[in-house]
């Protein structure tokens, strides 16, 4: 029987919603063993006069202890 922890982690980026979700999985996999998924729980952005200056998701990663 397997046994699954759920971490939420924020990330950004100045690129996109992708490459936040994609930068967050990435540091996440550093640290973390076992990942099977993972869920976009939110997605905001910072604006500076008038535009987009940083993308952040919000995503929480599940994955199975040891």
């Amino acid at each position: 029987m397997a046994i699954a922890r759920v971490t939420k982690i924020t990330a950004s980026s100045g690129k996109g919603f992708q490459d936040a979700i994609e930068t967050g999985l990435s540091r996440a996999s550093e640290t973390l063993r076992g990942i099977t998924g993972l869920e976009v729980v939110e997605q905001k952005a910072k604006v500076d006069k008038g535009k987009i200056s940083e993308y952040r998701a919000t995503i929480e990663i599940t994955f199975v202890l040891d």
